[in-house]
């Protein structure tokens, strides 16, 4: 597995070994112990997975402390430009945010950690994302901002027409300072 340490305090975008032959390749998506030093120890206890379609925007969403959760996300099929905004306040790089191309190509991993919004548009016909999570998700601490909020400036690779938002995400909130994490 190789690491790679992004601007963004804590982020970091992983490439798994991947062998290849005539019948295909195999991989270890997650082995513990190759991500130990790289992201706090804690076990992931949840997995998630979505199907969508070209132009789907989904986020960008966040769980608030105490249900606050670390993800390591991951494109099976398809391609993705995967965006997370680090809300915590006491970080160096609070406000800022960060765009990667996950595809079924590149198999890269990346890992947001707790007090980061996470949004991913997909770019391909269709797209199958994975994420494993270190808390359990919680409906009452969840929280979200509006993808297309003009103040972040966020290039998501599809005119702004053809994004496809569930009616949740089309009413998040602005970016602002009420999104703090400590």
């Amino acid at each position: 597995m190789n690491f790679i340490q992004t601007e963004l305090q804590d982020v970091i975008i992983a490439e798994p070994a991947v062998f290849g032959d005539a019948r295909g390749y195999f991989m270890e998506s997650f082995n513990a112990k190759n991500w130990e030093g790289h992201i706090p120890n804690r076990p992931f206890v949840q997995d998630n997975e979505s199907f969508s379609s070209r132009g789907v925007l989904r986020g960008m969403h966040f769980q608030k402390p105490p249900h606050a959760q670390a993800k390591l996300v991951r494109v099976i099929h398809g391609e993705v430009l995967d965006v997370i905004l680090d809300i915590r306040k006491s970080s160096s790089t609070y406000g800022q945010y960060i765009g990667v191309l996950l595809s079924e190509e590149n198999k890269r991993q990346l890992y947001v950690p707790r007090g980061f919004a996470h949004a991913f548009v997909v770019l391909s016909e269709t797209a199958l994302f994975a994420y494993k999570c270190d808390n359990y998700y919680n409906k009452e601490t969840e929280g979200g901002i509006d993808p297309l909020d003009t103040t972040l400036d966020i290039d998501w690779h599809i005119p702004k027409e053809k994004i496809l938002l569930s009616e949740k995400d089309a009413q998040q909130a602005a970016w602002g300072s009420h999104y703090i994490f400590t």
